[in-house]
């Protein structure tokens, strides 16, 4: 029981990072938005299978 409060650190660590990047970066350009944020939210995603599937 003790991954739950590090998996909703992570999701609203990603969620804050991709709305960043958003509001600094690409506020008016649609797909380089898009496939930006596929792409942080893929490497999350190999960090989160990496570290947090051990624990």
């Amino acid at each position: 029981m003790r991954r739950s409060p590090y998996v909703v650190l992570f999701v609203l660590v990603l969620i804050a990072v991709v709305v960043g990047v958003d509001v600094l970066f690409f506020k008016n350009r649609f797909w380089e938005r898009l496939l930006v944020n596929i792409g942080i939210v893929m490497v999350f995603a190999a960090f989160g299978l990496r570290f947090l599937k051990n624990s």
